[in-house]
């Protein structure tokens, strides 16, 4: 494998250039855990990897509980499955406590309060009931908890990795919370070490090639722990070297010929396409990487051609359209262009839309 071979072989394993999943279910259980703090983009994350699947689509798979909006891993909102969701909070589970556990003494997040705002949590929710984030906010003030200065998002985060609640269907198109183990009655239990493996074998085959800083960096697991996990899983993989570093992938893993690549595609804000990886230089030139990632760590959408970003672009959309609004690093042809609308095109018909255009080039 070549460096120049990377970004094509990551694009193919994540099946952004080779999809073969057909439902978000599945697209999900193969990736594992996909960024989403903003929910909107996390969406068309899947669905970018679901040919001809529309914003419907995805919300139907939420709303069944096919797959939930929660956090886990590092402490930050990520779709996952219904199959993975128990053993991977369980995994997760420690090391978060242990991540926010000064901001929770500095807001006055005592055990005691914790467990009383999960107690009344899970009791508001019990038998079915799902509620607004608002509703369940007016819960816990009327029990005097407070919930101002952004508590409530710590009390709702914990109630979360603590296993019980997770994303409830949508109700009156706003989010909902629902109690985990009504939505995800079949539990996986798995050891630690079982965890551990699991999780490096869902990394190294859906994000392909990677090295193990990259694991740790995504996993937000101990370089320890994180070294361990791919000792235990390596014998499934091959190595390569390429400079100082060391790629793990997949013996299976499509690997595209830099000469007969031809693809471009309008990824999401936080997609794993980039944030999967602690090193991402292979498809981000180092003087574009500050107009990509904001100086307080806001990943922006992106235009990916051939593997490498060649520009952002941000959505505006109206009754029946979407304009897309694009900022290149570099001008471009009209072949790029074209694609480019496209692509604008196919983003419509996902987002249920009659029509996409173009601006900025």
């Amino acid at each position: 494998m070549q460096f120049l071979e990377i970004p094509s072989t990551r694009l193919a394993s994540q099946h952004i250039t080779s999809a073969k999943f057909h439902t978000a279910k599945g697209l999900v259980g193969w990736m594992g855990a996909m960024q989403a703090q903003d929910e909107g983009m996390a969406k068309w994350a899947v669905g970018v990897r679901l040919p001809g699947s529309t914003l419907a689509d995805i919300q139907q798979a939420l709303d069944a509980g096919e797959i939930f909006r929660t956090h886990v891993l590092r402490p930050t909102w990520h779709l996952v499955s219904a199959g993975d969701i128990h053993w991977m909070l369980a995994l997760s589970a420690p090391r978060l406590k242990t991540v926010l556990k000064s901001r929770h003494a500095g807001l006055g997040l005592t055990d005691a309060v914790v467990a009383k705002s999960c107690h009344l949590i899970e009791s508001a929710l019990r038998d079915g009931r799902h509620l607004k984030r608002a509703e369940l906010v007016a819960v816990l003030d009327q029990a005097g908890i407070a919930t101002n200065e952004n508590r409530a998002s710590h009390l709702f985060f914990c109630a979360e990795i603590e296993g019980i609640v997770c994303s409830g269907p949508e109700r009156d198109g706003k989010p909902t919370y629902a109690l985990l183990p009504e939505r995800a009655p079949e539990k996986r239990s798995l050891s630690k070490e079982e965890a551990l493996a699991y999780l490096a074998n869902i990394y190294f085959t859906s994000r392909c090639p990677a090295t193990l800083q990259d694991f740790r960096w995504w996993s937000g697991q101990t370089t320890q722990d994180a070294r361990q996990a791919l000792d235990l899983v390596k014998s499934n993989f091959v190595s390569e070297t390429i400079g100082n570093k060391t790629y793990w992938l997949d013996p299976s893993a499509e690997h595209p010929p830099v000469s007969a690549l031809d693809t471009l595609h309008l990824l999401p804000a936080y997609d794993e396409f980039m944030i999967s990886y602690q090193d991402r230089e292979a498809s981000l030139q180092q003087a574009d990487s500050p107009r990509m990632i904001s100086s307080n760590g806001i990943f922006r959408p992106v235009i990916v051609l051939d593997g490498q970003v060649i520009g952002i672009w941000r959505r505006k959309t109206e009754k029946k359209t979407v304009l897309v609004e694009v900022e290149l690093f570099k001008p471009a042809d009209q072949t790029i262009i074209h694609r480019i609308q496209e692509e604008a095109v196919r983003h419509a018909h996902f987002l249920g839309l009659e029509t996409g255009s173009v601006s900025g080039v």
